[in-house]
């Protein structure tokens, strides 16, 4: 690994800003912030953001910076033919640590040249922003989200992709994504990219998943639960995770025998059941 960057103060994360920038022309009340501030650990954050990493060096300081532990298994199982493209699909069980740990993964042993979609609040994370497209299917860039996507699948890059969306849920008592959206099985077999299932092993607290229900059964359109993705991740600190990866699934197996919907529903259970 390079040594250390310079340190870089103006890389820290300033919530009044991100807001601003987020929701332009709305009156957000100061104490509000303040205690957002206070409850997604901007100050914690901020003291591994303003280190300066970038890119996958970011994801892999950052693990360390967590002092999370990967149980890796299967890595041996991905190979693909040479020149040939991949998008890692994987559940999304913390919407946190899962997302640098597979950053981290895919790049440190399959080359910095991967890419993955993320919310578009992440952006506001400096060190991952040359990794990331961000997604957000309002405003300006919603509508330019189907260029970026078909760039990015178009490019030379492997992607790491989260096709649930959100993180996982409590669903009928058991935790396990939401239902998979089909863009990646099309995509994916558009561009010839071979598709390698990950199973990502872990779970957030039952505050969280109450909050997600509860958010379910107001209809709330705004996602509440993501506010306490932040915490979520900081309770996770020192844990150990399992990881596995499968075998990768050949584009041409994406055919008309299924739906691309009934097709992102069998990788998913391909991924569950690793």
């Amino acid at each position: 690994m390079s040594e250390a960057p310079v340190p870089r103060p103006d890389l820290a994360i300033d919530l009044d800003k991100v807001l601003a920038k987020k929701f332009p022309g709305k009156k957000i009340p100061k104490w509000f912030i303040n205690w957002m501030k206070r409850f997604i650990h901007q100050d914690w954050i901020n003291t591994q953001i303003v280190k300066g990493y970038e890119g996958v060096e970011f994801c892999t300081e950052g693990i360390k910076f967590l002092d999370v532990k990967l149980d890796v298994h299967g890595l041996e199982n991905v190979v693909v033919p040479e020149g040939s493209y991949m998008t890692f699909a994987c559940n999304h069980p913390l919407g946190g640590i899962d997302g640098v740990a597979m950053g981290s993964l895919v790049g440190e042993n399959f080359g910095h040249n991967v890419r993955f979609m993320v919310n578009d609040f992440l952006m506001a994370l400096p060190g991952i922003s040359d990794l990331s497209v961000p997604i957000n299917k309002t405003g300006a860039q919603g509508r330019d989200l189907p260029r970026l996507i078909k760039e990015l699948y178009q490019s030379p890059n492997n992607i790491m992709i989260f096709p649930a969306g959100l993180c996982s849920r409590k669903i009928k008592g058991k935790i396990q994504d939401l239902p998979w959206g089909k863009n990646f099985i099309k995509n994916s077999r558009e561009t010839s990219r071979w598709v390698v299932p990950v199973h990502f092993i872990g779970r957030n607290s039952n505050r969280f998943y109450n909050i997600a229900n509860i958010c379910k059964f107001l209809k709330l359109k705004f996602n509440v639960a993501m506010l306490f993705l932040p915490d979520e991740m900081y309770r996770q600190r020192g844990g150990t995770f399992k990881v596995i990866f499968g075998k990768p699934i050949p584009p041409e197996t994406f055919d008309k025998s299924k739906t691309d919907t009934e097709w992102a529903a069998w990788v998913r259970e391909k991924v569950y059941e690793l």
